[in-house]
């Protein structure tokens, strides 16, 4: 006895890619006619949502405290660019808006971190090094900061400030690279052909 794959997915792939082919069918009427383009239809909206909402149960976001502005930001990211999706280059549209929301979500843990780090920085100078530490301490010398926080704190900005000189790195090589390849191109128009 075979078994049958009844599986039932949580986006029909096939009924969202003809949703958005319908779609672009009546964004195209509409220039043509000179009217506005028209709205995603709410089963366009709905997918995105789903698949929004279900990446960001992964075990690589379920944790975040800021998952439901990664969700908004990646909803967003799908309709702004909705009208990229070219239905000629390919039938999965599941795919093409998974990638979008999943570089949504990392776009938006970048900004909160660095926020974060913004946040922490401003702590550690105003309060730590310039002598403010008075407030750290109670009336009975106890500390109100915890010694595992604070340590979190410095590990967290030290993991912070390398990921960003590594990619300071990354940009400065490229800028040398591409500089590199510019004088090289204009050494070689220079240069005299020999017959």
């Amino acid at each position: 006895m075979t078994k049958q794959n009844n599986k039932v997915h949580y986006v029909d792939n096939q009924k969202f890619y003809q949703e958005i082919l319908e779609h672009k069918r009546k964004v195209k009427e509409a220039r043509e006619q000179g009217k506005e383009d028209p709205r995603l239809s709410n089963y366009i909206g709905e997918c995105i949502w789903k698949i929004a909402n279900k990446l960001s149960c992964k075990p690589c976001f379920i944790n975040y405290s800021y998952r439901d502005e990664m969700i908004s930001d990646a909803i967003e990211n799908c309709i702004l660019y909705f009208n990229d999706y070219d239905p000629n280059r390919g039938s999965n549209p599941f795919a093409y808006f998974t990638q979008v929301i999943y570089f949504a979500f990392l776009r938006r843990i970048n900004k909160e971190e660095k926020n974060r780090y913004i946040i922490y920085k401003n702590f550690q100078e105003t309060i730590v090094n310039n002598g403010h530490a008075g407030f750290l301490v109670d009336g009975d010398d106890n500390h109100l900061l915890s010694v595992n926080l604070y340590d979190n704190i410095n590990e967290f900005m030290v993991k912070y400030e390398k990921k960003e000189a590594i990619k300071k790195q990354k940009r400065k090589e490229q800028k040398q690279g591409l500089t590199k390849f510019y004088e090289e191109e204009k050494d070689e128009q220079r240069s005299p052909i020999s017959s």
